[in-house]
């Protein structure tokens, strides 16, 4: 995983880019950016309120969303299903593993985003 400084260093580097392009495609990759850049807020609120997995699927990341709501699931089967170890022993784990993605949020959605505004620069400078 990338540092924090990395991240920040990215995202003033596509910045700095940005700022470079004429007014018309600078405008262009606004509209877009304002379109598909994620808030780290919703992220973190959708990690908390519910460790389903849902702030995998915000950012795109359906695969390990798919994973996290599946062994939130079996976790909550299990607990019911009278094999009450079995599924707290689940729950707690991916809490446990959720909780980094809850602290690292910002950092997280930083990166996603920095990712997001590479790829609408390098589109709108092709047009």
């Amino acid at each position: 995983m990338k540092t924090k400084e990395a991240i920040q260093e990215e995202e003033e580097h596509i910045r700095k880019l940005v700022r470079e392009l004429p007014d018309e495609k600078r405008l262009l990759f606004f509209q877009q950016a304002e379109k598909e850049l994620k808030d780290p807020d919703t992220y973190a609120a959708l990690n908390a309120l519910f460790v389903a997995g849902l702030h995998h699927f915000y950012l795109g990341q359906w695969v390990r969303g798919a994973i996290n709501l599946f062994i939130f699931v079996a976790g909550m089967v299990f607990l019911f299903a009278g094999h009450v170890a079995v599924g707290i022993g689940l729950l707690i784990a991916i809490s446990l593993v959720e909780l980094k993605a809850l602290f690292a949020a910002q950092i997280v959605v930083q990166d996603y985003n920095n990712a997001v505004m590479e790829r609408i620069y390098r589109e709108v400078i092709k047009d």
